[in-house]
Order: C-alpha cells, then structure tokens, then sequence
C-alpha cells in the first residue's frame, strides 16, 4: 500500500490523471448511448428488476433473449464508471491539498454515479416512467458537464477569479449555455412524448409530440445564433481559447441540427436518434468549456504577473 502512495503523482496532474479525466468523460458518454441503445430497441425491461436482472439472478439468461442482454450490457457499464471514478479518486489523493477542485471533481463524479444508478433501478421498478426516464437523462448530462470540467482543470489548473475576457462576452457566453440546456431539457420531454419507451406497453407523457417538436427547435435555433455572436465576440477579444471552443461547439449545433431536422422528417429512426441523444451530450461538454475559458486560470494569471514585473523591472 506504500509503495502504491508513493507512485502516486504530488506535485502535478500528470499523464495518469490525464488519462483518467478523459476516461471519464468519454465513458459518461458512453453510457448515454448504451442507454439510448436499451431505449430505442424496446429493451428497457429486458432485465424486469433491479437491482437483480431476474428475481433469482443478477446476470441476464438466455430466457431473456437480446432485450436481457441490451439491458444488462448497460448495467455492466455502471460498473466500468464505477471503476474509473474510483481510479480517478485515488490519482489525485496526494494532489488534494494543492488542487483541492480536483478532489471535489472525483468525488462529485463518484456520488453522481450512485445516485444515477439508483434513478436507473427507480426507472425500471416504475415501469420506464416517462419523467424517470427524462430525470436519468438529466444526471446524465450534469455528470457529462462535471466530467468535462474535470478534465478541462486537469489541463488549465484552477480557477482565477479573473475574467479572461470582457464582461459581456462573459454573459454572452452563459447565456449561449443557457441555451443549450433549454434546447437539450426540452428535447427529453420531446422524446417522452415520442413512440421510444423502452419498452412496448410502456404509456407515453400524453403531450403532443408535434408541438414540442417546434418548442424544441425555437431554443436551438436562438443558441445557434448567440453562437454566432460569441464567435464574432471571441474574435474580437483576441481569446483564442474561446474562439477555438466557439467554433467547435458551432460545429456539434450545426451537426446536431441537422440531425434533428432529418429524423423529424423521416419518422424518428432509431439510429439517429441515438445519435442525437450522444451529441446533446457533446454538445453539453464542449459547452461546458466554452463557459470555462472565460475566466482565466491560476497559473495563466500567475504568468501574467511574473511577465508584468519583468517587464517592469528591466
């Protein structure tokens, strides 16, 4: 157990705790479209309990047939997030003094972890209820958004309280964040009210799919537009972090709404909304950093100052 103290990093957050923050945010979502899988093939009650797939065994059987096996795939996965936040824990113990964020990061991810596996078992002994489902998703995307901050940190280090850019580029910003949550949260009860429970007898959230369809894509077509004003504000800031993250988080909304526009049109196929469930999630994390590079970092502002005293003092 010494020998395991001493390896690991304490000074700074090198490759292994690198390689643990993308771990993480690739598997949370990863496991979006897992369960969008377990959704959209009818199986969400492939395995009819929780926390057992059956009452008499853990594992699916063959009984069950490929619904049991969606479904259990997609509770194994919970074990593999499991395993990473815990190994993403344990890299930052000697760092937790000298980046105290980090520690809170893990720790945040850990518990989000419990608490959506426990939403997934609520799900399933509530028959796939719409609003259960649509509050899974939601955890879904707040641990996506922490995972993407975890690694972003990992790389920029802390937060500064100082603002890498004007003001109102800085409100332009959250409210571009805003805007994407609207559009992502709108989406869910849109998705409630569509034909992919989960599961055959599974009842609906009764709202009219149609009409939401529109409610949905008013929010996004306004974050797509303050997109292109952050774009045009990053430019003009000279922020070249924000400009790069402006631009790709432009590129997901564009892909992202083409997308939505072609699965309307051809009666919901299960393969594209999959695919659309994954790129809300993308589009949340390259959001997430789009609202992080506008406050600068410790050490940038450190270097900051150590280049204004040289400055001054020659």
């Amino acid at each position: 157990m010494n020998r395991l103290w001493q390896w690991l990093p304490i000074s700074t957050a090198d490759r292994r705790v690198r390689v643990l923050a993308w771990a993480s945010l690739v598997s949370q979502t990863l496991i979006v479209g897992t369960g969008g899988a377990v959704r959209l093939t009818g199986s969400g009650l492939g395995c009819p309990t929780w926390p057992r797939c059956t009452e008499d065994s853990f594992v699916a059987t063959p009984e069950m047939g490929i619904h049991g096996v969606i479904e259990f795939g997609n509770r194994l996965l919970t074990f593999v997030l499991v395993i990473i936040a815990i190994l993403a824990f344990v890299s930052i113990l000697r760092l937790r003094r000298e980046r105290p964020e980090l520690f809170r990061l893990t720790v945040a991810l850990g518990v989000g972890i419990i608490i959506q596996a426990l939403i997934g078992g609520i799900t399933v002994l509530t028959g796939l209820n719409s609003w259960i489902v649509g509050v899974h998703y939601i955890v879904s995307a707040v641990l996506v958004a922490l995972a993407a901050v975890y690694v972003y940190r990992v790389y920029r280090g802390r937060a500064a309280s100082e603002l890498a850019v004007p003001i109102g580029v800085r409100i332009l910003a959250i409210a571009t964040a805003v805007g994407v949550w609207v559009t992502v949260l709108i989406g869910i009860v849109v998705t409630g009210s569509g034909p992919h429970a989960g599961d055959a007898s599974t009842p609906r959230n009764g709202l009219d799919s149609e009409l939401l369809q529109h409610f949905h894509s008013w929010p996004a077509y306004v974050t797509f537009g303050l997109t292109l004003l952050l774009i045009v504000a990053a430019w003009r800031s000279g922020r070249a972090p924000l400009l790069r993250w402006s631009l790709a988080l432009l590129a997901v909304e564009g892909v992202q709404i083409a997308v939505g526009l072609a699965q309307a049109r051809l009666g919901l196929p299960v393969i594209l909304v999959g695919v659309h469930m994954v790129l809300a999630c993308v589009l949340i994390a390259v959001m997430t950093a789009v609202v992080l590079t506008t406050r600068k970092s410790v050490d940038e502002t450190a270097r900051a100052s150590d280049a204004e005293r040289e400055t001054v003092a020659s």
